[in-house]
């Protein structure tokens, strides 16, 4: 069945179908979205799946205000085995909230689509619902509970604000926002300025931002296939603010360069486009495939190794490095906007946990660093206890380590906020992500 385009909704029963089925996955399996759109995908035909994507996304993002509707809507819960109508439903009342689809096109399509998933019984409660929405202008009426008021779970927004006061409402507000899409220009392969070139004279605009010599911002998504030279190599899609690593890392030089939970490879690719020799490690070997890919496109090559890196015996040959990478395994919460799964399978009870192993890799990836080099510990988080908290632990127990001052250039200072030892970015500061650095040099 065709699955219409976001403006006209055209049937798309289909899509709906296979969009509150992504849903229910994250929401009552505990699947992280790129998954559960990987497993529905197939059915999907290629014109309508960016319509499919913007519509799970889309749920999830506003994921808490949406069921504070339906809890109104439906009071009577629905047993286990039929709460992928609960998903339908939402689906259906981010389309009237979220999108340019026609009310008619939207009702019609989503009760068609509790056909599909074998839930006739409750087409006309689906009619019901999402035709009161309409009628009693339920989108207008302000959110009753915290969690819809901030379209986050409370102890994400606890968190934030014991950690940033008042400038916590920005970051949520920014969490809930549509990331831009942010390109790297493969500075090896073709110049940048001849590459922007190609963009202007392909009609896709952009923007650039000072700090960010490879980087462009573009005021659009586009397809892969649209960018000029994707396939051949000259740019690949990174965010600004992880961009920022690879030169920061190498900036006053150290070209033996360890990149630690590489995958899926974009820092390790900017490295080796920057002229860094590179090791670089995953312990997921599938993950550790797409850093391979990512590399092949890119014309690039590194050594890979499938391994943990904190186990260094097992895959170390003893020869110090330069400069370590340490992008640490983390709760993502400074990348939420582009992963709002993050919001319902993340626990608070997981960052302890993390930041133990984050400990234990800084502890054990020191070792590996030559004296007078630097590593950078890095994560897309926005939690101190991930963050501030870890390097300050580590620095009180390691005497030959010092946070190092150096900058890769000081258009990035009006960026980020000092905090502790590192500097954080907050999500959506100048459409960047929410990323930690902390530039650590090892005593001579």
């Amino acid at each position: 069945m065709p699955g219409g385009s976001l403006h006209n909704g055209g049937t798309g029963a289909g899509v709906r179908r296979a969009a509150a089925e992504a849903v229910a996955a994250v929401v009552h399996q505990g699947r992280s979205l790129d998954a559960a759109l990987n497993a529905v995908e197939a059915d999907i035909a290629a014109a309508d799946r960016a319509l499919l994507r913007n519509l799970a996304y889309g749920t999830l993002r506003r994921h808490f205000r949406i069921a504070e509707w339906r809890r109104e809507l439906v009071k009577r819960p629905l047993r286990r085995r039929d709460r992928i109508v609960e998903s339908l439903i939402d689906v259906g009342l981010f389309q009237l909230v979220g999108t340019r689809i026609p009310d008619h096109a939207v009702v019609s399509a989503t009760v068609e689509a509790a056909r599909l998933l074998g839930r006739k019984a409750f087409a006309g409660l689906v009619n019901a619902v999402l035709r009161r929405f309409v009628r009693e202008g339920f989108a207008g009426r302000p959110p009753v509970g915290r969690e819809a008021r901030y379209d986050h779970p409370d102890w994400l927004v606890d968190r934030l604000e014991r950690d940033w006061g008042d400038s916590a409402a920005a970051i949520l507000e920014a969490n809930n926002a549509r990331a831009p899409m942010w390109l790297r220009i493969n500075a090896a392969n073709n110049g940048v300025e001849a590459y922007r070139g190609r963009l202007d004279a392909a009609g896709i605009a952009y923007s650039l931002l000072p700090g960010l010599p490879d980087a462009v911002r573009l005021e659009e998504p586009v397809a892969t296939t649209a960018l000029p030279g994707f396939a051949e190599g000259c740019v690949s899609v990174q965010d600004g603010a992880a961009q920022l690593a690879a030169r920061w890392l190498l900036a006053d030089g150290g070209r033996r360069v360890l990149d630690a939970c590489a995958a899926p490879g974009g820092k390790t690719a900017h490295l080796r486009e920057l002229g860094a020799r590179v090791d670089a490690i995953d312990i997921d070997g599938e993950r550790l495939a797409s850093v391979r890919d990512n590399l092949e496109r890119l014309g690039l090559d590194a050594r890979l190794y499938e391994a943990d890196a904190a186990a260094a015996p097992d895959w170390w040959d003893g020869t110090p490095y330069d400069r370590i990478l340490l992008d640490a395994p983390c709760s993502a919460s400074g990348v939420i906007r582009r992963h709002p799964d993050i919001k319902l399978l993340r626990r608070d009870a997981d960052i302890p946990r993390l930041a133990a192993l984050q400990q234990t890799l800084l502890a054990r990836l020191w070792e590996l660093l030559a004296p007078g080099g630097r590593l950078l510990y890095v994560t897309c988080s926005v939690f101190r206890a991930e963050n501030r908290a870890v390097v300050e632990d580590f620095l009180a127990v390691t005497p030959d380590a010092r946070p190092d001052p150096l900058l890769p250039n000081n258009n990035i200072r009006a960026l980020m906020r000092p905090d502790g030892p590192g500097y954080q970015i907050f999500p959506g500061t100048d459409g960047l992500d929410g990323f930690f650095f902390a530039p650590l040099v090892k005593a001579r």
